[in-house]
Formats: C-alpha cells, sequence, structure tokens
C-alpha cells in the first residue's frame, strides 16, 4: 500500500473556517493512521543496501531526506537527491527560492557564501541575496565542491529537477524558503503542481507536501491548493489553541526533535495534525523519536537512518566511532587546551591509523586528525576545535571560532579516502 502521508480532511478539500471543519479533519487523520505508518518498499539499492532485502517494519515513520541527502553529498543538488532516492527514503526534502528573474531553483542559505564558490566567479557578490542572481548567473556556481571534489561542477538544480528525480517511492517535501525575499512564489509552485506532467504525477500519487516556516505564505498556499498536504514548521511545539488554528490551514506540524517530548506529540495529533520532526543525525536519535510515535523523521542521513529502521547494522564492521563530544565547556569554546572537542573511540580489536580522519558537521565545518595518530583497541583520541599542545590523545585543530552548537549538534566521521564511518548527535 502506499504512502499517503497526512492525509486530511483539509487536503481533501473540506472547509477550513469552522469548527466541524476540524471535528471531520479529526476524524481524518485518525483514520489515515495505519496508512501513515504503511511505508513502501525501498527503491533500487545502491552497494550500501545491498546487504538484505528487509523492508523497514510497518510501524516506522516516514523517512524524508533532508536536502536530499545532505549528509552524504552537497545538500539541494541533483547528487543528494539521489543518494536521499537510493535510501528508500519516502520522500526528499527540498528548498526552493525565485531568482532574479522569476525562475524557481532550489538552495537553503539567504546568501551564496557558505556552498558555492561564489567569491571566485562573482567577486564581492558573496554577501548579496541568492534571490538578487538571475537564473543564468546561478548557473555558473559551483555547489558541489564545497562538500568535495567528488562533486565539482554541481550546478544548483532548478525546481524540475526534483520531479525528475523523485518517484512513486521516493516522494518530494518542497519547503518554501524565505518567502518574503520570493514574491510569488506560492502561486508559481501551485501552477507547476497542477501543470507539470511530471509534478502532477508525484501528486496522483501522494508524493508531494509543501512545507514551511511562514504561516501568511502557508496560508497563501493553502488557499491556492488545498488538495496538496501542507505542513506548518515551527522550533518547538506551540499551545493547543495555537495548533487548532493551525489545522484549519496545515495536515501537519514539523518541529526541532531535540526539545519534542511526548505531551507535545500527543498534543499535535490531538488537534487532527501528523507530528514531524527535524533533523535527526543519529541512529540513537531516530530510534528515541520513533519511541514518541512520530509519524515522520527528517535527516541529513537517509541511508543510515533507512538501515537503522529496517534492523540492519547502520556500519557494518566499523571500528572507529564518535564517543561523544563536550560542545560547551566551562570557560570559552576556543579556549586553550581545554575548550570544545569530539572524541573518537577505537572499538575494534586491532590498532587503526586515524590520521586525516575527519569530521564533517551540518553546516560543512571541519575538524581533522594529524598525522600520526594510532588508535590502540578501546584507546580514545579527543579531537579539539581551538589550540592546544598536541599529546597521543588529544588533537588540536587551532581554529579561532567554536564549531559545535552548544546546544546540540550533529556529526559524521570521515576516513581520509572519504568513507563515512560513524555518525552521532548530542
Amino acid at each position: 500500500m502506499p504512502v499517503r502521508a497526512f492525509r486530511s480532511a483539509r487536503s481533501a478539500g473540506i472547509p477550513r473556517s469552522n469548527g466541524s471543519a476540524r471535528s471531520v479533519r479529526t476524524v481524518a487523520v485518525a483514520a489515515v493512521g495505519l496508512s501513515l505508518l504503511a511505508v513502501s518498499a525501498p527503491a533500487t539499492p545502491t552497494p550500501d543496501l545491498r546487504q538484505a532485502s528487509v523492508k523497514r517494519p510497518a510501524a516506522t515513520p516516514i523517512l524524508v531526506g533532508h536536502r536530499g541527502a545532505g549528509g552524504t553529498a552537497p545538500e539541494n543538488t541533483v547528487s543528494a537527491f539521489k543518494d536521499g532516492r537510493a535510501s528508500g527514503a519516502d520522500f526528499i526534502e527540498i528548498d526552493v527560492q525565485l531568482s532574479a528573474d522569476g525562475v524557481p531553483f532550489l538552495f537553503h542559505d539567504d546568501t551564496p557564501a557558505r556552498t558555492t564558490n561564489v567569491e571566485d566567479v562573482f567577486p564581492g557578490r558573496a554577501a548579496d541575496p541568492i534571490t538578487s542572481f538571475t537564473w543564468a548567473e546561478l548557473q555558473q556556481l559551483d555547489a558541489g565542491s564545497y562538500f568535495d571534489r567528488r562533486f565539482t561542477g554541481e550546478r544548483i538544480p532548478h525546481l524540475d529537477d526534483a520531479a525528475a528525480v523523485g518517484t512513486r517511492t521516493t516522494g518530494v517535501y518542497i519547503e518554501i524558503k524565505s518567502p518574503w525575499n520570493s514574491p510569488g512564489i506560492e502561486q508559481l509552485i501551485a501552477d507547476e503542481l497542477h501543470t507539470n506532467p511530471a509534478w502532477q504525477k508525484l501528486v496522483a500519487a501522494d508524493k508531494v507536501q509543501v512545507i514551511g516556516f511562514d504561516e501568511a505564505s502557508n496560508r497563501r498556499f493553502a488557499e491556492l491548493a488545498p488538495e496538496i498536504q501542507l505542513q506548518q514548521l515551527t522550533g518547538a511545539v506551540p499551545r493547543a489553541d495555537v495548533l487548532a488554528a493551525w489545522a484549519t490551514y496545515v495536515d501537519s506540524v514539523g518541529a526541532n526533535y531535540r526539545v519534542v517530548n511526548a505531551e507535545d506529540v500527543a498534543r499535535v495529533k490531538a488537534a487532527g495534525l501528523a507530528m514531524s520532526v527535524y533533523t535527526v543525525n543519529s541512529p540513537e536519535a531516530v530510534q528515541a523519536v520513533t519511541d514518541l510515535g512520530v509519524d515522520a523523521v527528517t535527516t541529513d542521513f537517509p541511508i543510515e537512518s533507512s538501515r537503522h529502521l529496517r534492523g540492519l547494522p547502520v556500519f557494518p564492521g566499523a571500528t572507529i566511532e564518535i564517543s561523544g563530544a563536550v560542545n560547551d565547556p566551562l570557560g570559552n569554546d576556543v579556549q586553550p587546551e581545554t575548550g570544545e572537542y569530539v572524541a573518537l573511540r577505537n572499538a575494534s580489536g586491532t590498532a587503526v591509523d586515524v590520521s586525516g580522519y575527519f569530521l564533517r558537521d551540518a553546516a560543512n565545518n571541519i575538524l581533522v586528525v594529524g598525522d600520526g595518530y594510532v588508535l590502540q583497541p578501546g584507546g580514545e583520541l579527543r579531537v579539539y576545535t581551538g589550540p592546544g599542545t598536541n599529546s597521543a590523545s588529544a588533537y588540536y585543530n587551532g581554529q579561532g571560532a567554536s564549531l559545535l552548537n552548544n546546544t546540540g549538534d550533529s556529526l559524521g566521521l570521515w576516513t581520509p579516502d572519504l568513507r563515512l564511518v560513524d555518525v552521532f548527535a548530542n
């Protein structure tokens, strides 16, 4: 049975302006509770996934690849979309904005500085709004090499590039990003979904949802395309009265998983809405929110999260793991010797040379391990952001600014030959 995620009275066209509509919505959402959890079969797997043909158990949440698969490929690129599809995720998530000449393109940030070579191509424009660039200018930017040289030449995609990757198995979450910078974007997306054959095919299969933080934008889109699933994004789950108001125009709520508890989930579902959480980047965190009963999980690592949800080893044969992190030490985060750090541990029975291993966070900040570091079985190494005196158990990157978010961060651990060997979140 295909996933009919978050189908509710609102998206079925029932009026949104009175209490009886909300009552019908609650019944409708409750009625689809079982189909919400009926996860469709994975797409043709990549080599990472070929060790088993086991499908995810029925009682697992819908899996959404964040910005495609932003943990294993440059975010919001076709390579990331393909990684997300290969994972067997139910959806990939994209961020859409409008270029200066009105073309819908896929990009997260408000400026091009972090994920493109803008300073090389357009010197002095790194801090300019990304929406101030024309489509032709955007196509001159490299959106892949910031992540790794393997992705050199990746371009900023068009909205329709996501539809070309989507299937009846892996659909698309379309986030309307910073709508105040892209006037008219709600109408353009609604028109695309209504008239473009590639998008129409996904809509017919219930494989398109639109999401966004801006309430006014979401309300505009709900009026333009009431049949499309719609999600209100938020940091934390609000009071019941706010949820009741949201339930008049959306089908689900998406919140930061770090601040969601069982009472929040119950309150969302009592409002007749489905509960989605973002951005969940470790197997332990995925399991924790699954145990809370959330309906959907968005992750930068859909391949690894999919393996966990299917009961498979996430990193078969792994030897080095992230054993912990101190994000907010006493004093300054990058003070000499005792600042923030990430701890690595050798979980195998043999010595491992970790020289050149590196840690990458969700914003593509990097911490590396220097040359000459061999971890014995059970041995640990603290990898510091700031300066200090290197020793057998500590390596200092000497950076002048903190990397780890004090309220919690996620990290991937990579080998020098670019194999992802662990993911971690706190």
